[in-house]
């Protein structure tokens, strides 16, 4: 148990954002990426509605597009793959933001276990990214893309960052 649990808190705590890839055109293994949905579809959700899609871009032209469209993901240039993670206004019209944020920090978890590196680039509630997002993917008015994963394998060896503050830890009050 301890091994497992030390297995756990170290991927949470080596996670970071990889912005640098090498190799953009080596495929991620398709179990990994299974593996990493997976670990997606895991997340909680209010109520279990689990209001999430998950579209898998692996097509260069769509990669490079989405990276001309968010002025914070030109790493997707170099990225093997990106998951875009949406919700689905009509299952969840309040709470899907916030199953969808779950969703995405299981995948950047599950890429960091897998050696990957991984980028959270948001896309709502900016409707200047939201828009071309859903142009580029084709998506249907009630589908709203929250976030773009850039994954790839990364360039050299990225540092976590220790962001621990105990002065933000409050006891029974403020």
């Amino acid at each position: 148990m301890a091994d497992s649990l030390d297995a756990i808190l170290s991927v949470i705590y080596n996670r970071k954002s990889v912005r640098k890839f090498k190799d953009g055109d080596k495929a991620i293994p398709e179990e990994t990426l299974e593996a990493i949905l997976k670990a997606a579809f895991a997340a909680p959700s209010a109520r279990n509605v689990q209001p999430w899609h998950f579209i898998v871009v692996y097509e260069r032209a769509i990669l490079n597009a989405l990276g001309d469209a968010l002025p914070y993901a030109k790493m997707l240039y170099d990225a093997s793959v990106a998951i875009v993670v949406c919700g689905d206004e009509n299952e969840s019209e309040l709470q899907w933001s916030v199953d969808c944020a779950a969703a995405t920090q299981n995948i950047l978890l599950s890429a960091e276990a897998f050696g990957l590196g991984a980028v959270w680039t948001a896309v709502h509630p900016r409707i200047e990214r939201i828009s071309p997002t859903k142009k580029i993917l084709s998506l249907p008015d009630n589908i709203i893309p929250l976030s773009v994963i850039p994954i790839g394998y990364p360039v050299g060896v990225e540092k976590p960052k220790d962001k621990y503050k105990p002065q933000r830890v409050h006891i029974n009050r403020w």
